[in-house]
This record gives C-alpha cells, sequence and structure tokens, in this order.
C-alpha cells in the first residue's frame, strides 16, 4: 500500500466544480488502496480578495492578523473538499496547519517549518482515513497562527511527506509537468520526464514558477520524490528525484528566465581590501538581495562594481548607497534597467566544457549582446536586454536541441 501526498493549488480548486474534480481524482487513488494526505491552497483568487478586504480597514494591517485572516482561505477549501469526499464515501477528515501539527518559527508572513508533529495523522491514515490538510499555514509554539509566504502550500506538502515517510509526493497543478522552458513562450518547449532536484532547484531559483525553492530544497534534503502533473488532464508528469533516471546524458536539461532585472554599477570606489565586504554589507542591511557581481579594475587605484537586482528593489538601492556614497568613497552611480536574466540548467554541465562556448556562440550569432554572466556547475545565466529575451530562449532552446528526445544528438554536437 502506497502512502502519497498530494497537493493541489488554488486554480485546481478554484471552484465547486474543480474541487469535485479533485475529490474525483482523490477518491479514485484512494479505492486505489493509497494511504492519502492532501494538502490544498486556497480558491483561486480568494486571497488577494482577503488581502483587499484588510486594505479597505488599514494601510499598515497587524503582520499576525493578517495571517490570521490569510489562513481562513486554505480552511474553506479543506472544508468543502472534504465534503465533497464525504459524499463519495470516502471516509474523509480535514485539518487546519495547527491541527496537522505543522510548528513553525514566529515569523509571521514568511515562516518556516521547524518541526511536524506527525503522531496525529500517521494514526489517522492508519485507520484508513484520507486526510485533508490546508497548505500554507501552520501554528507557533504559543498557538499563534503563521503563514508560510509564497510557495507555502508546495512546501507544506513536501514537508508533510517527509514526515509521515511518505513514498511520494504528488503536486499537481495546471501544467502537465516540468517543461524544458516555458511553453507559453516557445512553442517547441517540451516536457521533461525526469530532473534532478539540483536541477530543479536551480531552474526554480531561475524564474521558473512551477515549484517554490524552498519546497524543493526541503525534498532534496529528505529524499522525497516529486511529481508535477496536471489536475486537468490524465497525464503522466515529471519526476523529481536525486538521480534521473531517463535522458541521463542529457547536457542542457532546461532553460529558465525572468525578466525585470536591472544592472546597478558603483564605479570609481577605492581599490581597497575593505571595499567590497564595506559595500555588500550596506546592500544586506539595507534589505536588498544582489544577484550577479562583477569587479573592474580600470586603473591601479580604482574598481566599478556592477551587480544585478530586481527593479522593484532598484530605488532603495540607490538610496543607501547614496547616504552611504562618503563612507564608500566611489565616483559615480549609474544603472540600466529593462534588462533580463536567461539561464541554461542541467547537471550534464560539470564534463563539457563546451557548453558556455555553445551559448555564447548562439546569442552572438543572433545579435543578442550579453551584458553580465553568472556559472555554476550546473547553470550559466546571461543579462540580456529585456527585448532579446524571448529570442534568446528560443535561439537557445534551438542550439541545444532541448525539443529533441534523442539526447545522444545533443551531446554529439559539443564534443
Amino acid at each position: 500500500m502506497a502512502r502519497i501526498v498530494q497537493k493541489y493549488g488554488g486554480t485546481s480548486v478554484g471552484s465547486v466544480e474543480k474541487i469535485e474534480n479533485v475529490a474525483d481524482r482523490v477518491t479514485r487513488a484512494a479505492e486505489a488502496g493509497s494511504e492519502l494526505i492532501v494538502v490544498v491552497s486556497a480558491m483561486g483568487k480568494s486571497t488577494d480578495q482577503l488581502v483587499s478586504l484588510a486594505s479597505d480597514i488599514t494601510d499598515h494591517p497587524s503582520k499576525r492578523e493578517m495571517d490570521m485572516l490569510l489562513s481562513t482561505g486554505e480552511q474553506v477549501t479543506i472544508s468543502l473538499l472534504t465534503m465533497a469526499l464525504l459524499k463519495r464515501g470516502v471516509d474523509a477528515v480535514s485539518y487546519t496547519g495547527g491541527q496537522a501539527g505543522i510548528l513553525t518559527e514566529a515569523s509571521h508572513g514568511n515562516a518556516r517549518i521547524q518541526e511536524i508533529d506527525s503522531e496525529r495523522l500517521t494514526n489517522q491514515l492508519e485507520a484508513g482515513k484520507v486526510l485533508v490538510v490546508a497548505g500554507f499555514q501552520g501554528v507557533t509554539e504559543d498557538g499563534s497562527i503563521t503563514t508560510l509566504g509564497r510557495g507555502g502550500s508546495d512546501t507544506t506538502a513536501v514537508a508533510l511527506a517527509a514526515a509521515v515517510g511518505a513514498d511520494r509526493c504528488e503536486i499537481y497543478t495546471d501544467v502537465t509537468g516540468v517543461f524544458t522552458t516555458d511553453p507559453r513562450y516557445v512553442k517547441k518547449a517540451r516536457k521533461l520526464q525526469a530532473v534532478s532536484y539540483d536541477e530543479m532547484l536551480e531552474m526554480a531559483n531561475l524564474g521558473a514558477g512551477v515549484l517554490h525553492p524552498r519546497a524543493v530544497e526541503f525534498a532534496k534534503n529528505y529524499e522525497v520524490p516529486l511529481m508535477v502533473a496536471s489536475s486537468m488532464v490524465e497525464e503522466t508528469g515529471t519526476m523529481i528525484e536525486e538521480e534521473v533516471t531517463v535522458e541521463k546524458n542529457l547536457i542542457v536539461r532546461g532553460i529558465a528566465f525572468e525578466n525585470d532585472v536591472t544592472k546597478v554599477t558603483v564605479a570609481g570606489l577605492p581599490n581597497r581590501m575593505d571595499t567590497l565586504p564595506k559595500l555588500f554589507s550596506i546592500l544586506s542591511s539595507n534589505g536588498v538581495n544582489v544577484d550577479i557581481i562583477i569587479q573592474n579594475q580600470y586603473d591601479a587605484d580604482h574598481v566599478n562594481i556592477s551587480f544585478s537586482i530586481t527593479q522593484c528593489s532598484l530605488k532603495e538601492t540607490v538610496a543607501c548607497l547614496e547616504q552611504a556614497k562618503n563612507e564608500l568613497e566611489f565616483e559615480h552611480l549609474y544603472h540600466e534597467e529593462d534588462l533580463a536574466k536567461v539561464s541554461i540548467v542541467g547537471s550534464g554541465m560539470i564534463s563539457n566544457p563546451g557548453v558556455a562556448a555553445t551559448m555564447f556562440e548562439a546569442l552572438a550569432k543572433n545579435e543578442i549582446f550579453i551584458k553580465m554572466v553568472s556559472t555554476s556547475e550546473i547553470k550559466v545565466s546571461a543579462v540580456v536586454s529585456e527585448d532579446d529575451m524571448v529570442m534568446a530562449v528560443e535561439v537557445l532552446h534551438d542550439a541545444f536541441k532541448l525539443d529533441e528526445v534523442h539526447e545522444e544528438k545533443q551531446a554529439a554536437q559539443l564534443v
């Protein structure tokens, strides 16, 4: 008998009709003999509606009370889904995050799970019940409700799977799996049969929105096999596990991208040992999250430091640097907006030195200018003009022949 955790996102439970569809799927799994925990998000746009209600009351709501408010969205879903299961003769019971034993740190709005007391859940599973659990939430030691932030329901599902020793965690969403790139932008994008934890973590961090990085990291740390599939159609999804057993020779497995990137350059900084730590300590203390970093020395006494940030953090970045100008002793500060980051990801890069050259040659051939570059063992990222973003993804998708299943062809081109 398989023990499975299933997770259904907001689009999958966005209406009564969709909840009935989920109930049918869960019923079939239960009738097949699986022990099931079903984690659900709030219905469709209900979280946005709750946020709007709070803004009608105050522009500065208490974070604790916002968690209390937002957690009700998932509670609506678990009740309705459990009713639908009971109607079908399935012995189901619903639990909030706190009732499911999810203990979090006392950080409202973006809490992290500290531990899960799984005794109640395990006992109920062994008694033959289907458990419907509210995602995105937990409680602190003193009983205060917390929410887990973006991607919280994915994290809830993976954490529960680890806690109860599930055979796998199934993430059901509005796509049929993990693709070589976003099929909304690239028609040739192909669904992958499998992706490694490390590859999925890189893609999630680099802009792929299928799974939240925190959930993938949790799955990797606790060795929870993940499957991403569609809740709308019956179709095999994508497996995410430690070691990929299919298409093992793929060098590049996917392309991730994100827009709203801004390049900031601090020019004329003193060429001293304390320059870098001082600069990035100031940025860190002001909550500025920096991505790619480049240092250029233009004479014996001065260096230029460039780094990329999100567009939304530009104003605060400029403000804190201007305020610290005398301390940092820089000459000029300038920035370039309307940029994007395009990244190729694949564990096969480790043993194939020709990958970066292929990437840069493909972009250059199509007159796509690269403004910044960042690498790791399994990814290469390039910052380009936002206007060139989609073309860059298409060009790289073709260059690495990601629409083809035959990995031998891709490997041969890089020899």
